[in-house]
Order: structure tokens, then sequence, then C-alpha cells
């Protein structure tokens, strides 16, 4: 049997379940999940070899339109997922609107590769209006296969898994066999560090916020790692360092333990809090953090 490879690119409005689908297909965690919309900021990719093929799987920042500099880059970031696919994987659950972002729904409705449109969440319907749904999905997107899945509770991603290695086209692999990801280690040391200030602080707090891991000196026994946590504002600076650095201790303590498991070594991680005046909304800045070229 020749060998497959080729890129399935997981598009789809926030929140829909996008990030523990990806990390369902990996059999990693690549992607950082929490309950707030709008987590995944980057393209991510998760390399799945085998033998007989390789899959690169990317995972984009929910589609949304864009109030600031930063949520362009997000856009921009899903909008390039739809030019490189050879499978595109657009998801969307039982309680979002059918048709939100129409624009990018008939982008997608143009595509020349397969369509694979997962309905996440059926645990959380009635049969009816599963039914109901994909009769609706089907109008918008002719060519697109329809799965049903439930993330949560791992439903049918077996059968979406065997459907995409199907759809792969043949070639040699992208990336070499061991590689899990293209992205280097600093870049998930960030993803933890902003996933446990997500889970930590509320409203507006946590995407005023952007990582920066300044240092990272990885030892045969320990992993040294010194962060800097950018804000926007003075006003919120003492927020994220909290009583007597309270809050700063509980994100360090959270992430620590998370990034020990990811790279399996013990980790010195030592955290700081700096303004970095309206961030979101400055070129400069944004290409220093990875979202612009």
């Amino acid at each position: 049997m020749a060998h497959k490879a080729g890129f399935v690119n997981i598009l789809g409005n926030p929140n829909v379940g996008k990030s523990t689908l990806m990390n369902l297909l990996v059999g990693e965690r690549i992607s950082i999940i929490t309950s707030k919309s709008q987590t995944t900021r980057h393209r991510i990719k998760g390399i799945v070899n085998t033998d007989d093929y390789q899959i690169i799987f990317s995972d984009t920042p929910g589609v949304i339109q864009p109030n600031y500099k930063l949520q362009e880059s997000m856009r921009n970031f899903s909008e390039s997922a739809l030019q490189d696919a050879d499978v595109v994987v657009l998801v969307t659950d039982v309680v979002e609107k059918v048709g939100k972002n129409r624009d990018f729904i008939d982008k997608i409705a143009k595509q020349s590769a397969p369509v694979l449109l997962i309905i996440n969440k059926i645990d959380l319907s009635s049969q009816d209006k599963v039914v109901e749904l994909q009769e609706q999905w089907k109008k918008m997107i002719p060519q697109a296969e329809i799965f049903f899945t439930s993330a949560l509770h791992k439903f049918n991603v077996e059968g979406l898994m065997d459907r995409i290695v199907e759809l792969l086209p043949e070639g040699p692999p992208y990336f070499p066999k061991d590689e899990l990801t293209d992205l280097p280690a600093r870049f998930f040391v960030t993803e933890i560090i902003r996933e446990k200030i997500l889970e930590e602080f509320d409203k507006e707090i946590p995407y005023a916020v952007e990582v920066l891991v300044e240092e990272f000196h990885d030892t045969e026994k320990i992993i040294n790692i010194r962060a800097v946590i950018h804000v926007e504002r003075e006003s919120q600076k003492p927020i994220i360092i909290g009583k007597g650095g309270s809050a700063i201790k509980r994100v360090g303590t959270n992430a620590r333990k998370d990034i020990e498991a990811f790279f399996g070594k013990k980790v010195f991680l030592e955290l700081f809090v700096k303004v970095l005046k309206d961030w979101r909304k400055n070129d400069r800045h944004l290409k220093n953090f990875g979202y612009k070229q």
C-alpha cells in the first residue's frame, strides 16, 4: 500500500469543541482547552505518524468578526487553513445557530478539498434536533460528509479518524516520523501558562494577557524557565499578581505541574508581570508574539 500524507485543518466558531477533538485525534494534549471562547490564538499543528501515513492536523482560532488587530491575525490563521487543506474538518455543535459566520461557511462550500462536517456535543440534544441540523447543514454545504460526535465522551472519534485516513492523498511524509508538532518547546510552555491564566481569572483579564518565555534552559535533570506575563494596562498588573502574590503563585504552581507532565521532567518556573500598553493593537508587538509575519 502506498504511503499517505496530508494536512487536515480543523475549523469552526469558538467553543464548539475543536481543541478537544484535535487532542483526541492526535492522541496528545496539543491545544489548550478551557470553557472560555477564543482560547486558541495560533494555528497549532499536531502530527500523527504510522508506518502507512502521516496526518498533520491544524487546530485554528474560532472564527470571529475581528474587533482589533490580534483578532484580525486570529481570523487570518483560520483563513490560511482553507488554502492548504487536503481535508477540511468543520466543527459545529448542537447549540450554535446554523449558518453563523455565513461568509466563512460560503468559502468552505466552495472548497475543492473534501469537507467533513462534525456536529459535536450530540449528547446534549434529541435525535429529532440532530436530524434537523443535518438537513440544514446539508443545504449550506452540499458536498460535506456529516459526522455526529461527542468529543467530550469520545463518541465516534475513531470513525472520524478512519474516514480522514481514507481521504488522505498518497505521498511521502512532510515531517520526520518522530515529530509530534512543528512548534518549539517554548510555545507549549506559553500555552500552558496562558491556559492557567484563563482558568484563574474572569472577564477581560485573560484576553489582555500574552506570555513570553525569555529563558528555557533544558538540563539533564531539570528545565529552568523564566516567563513574562504581559498585560495591557497598569491596573491589570496587581490583579495578575494577587494579594501578597497569591494569584501568580497559583498560576505558577498549576502551570509547573502541567509543564512537568508535558516534558516528563522536573521544572523550575519563574513568572514575572510586565505592562505592554495596548499590545493587542500594536503591529510590532503582535509580530514579536508570533501573530504576524
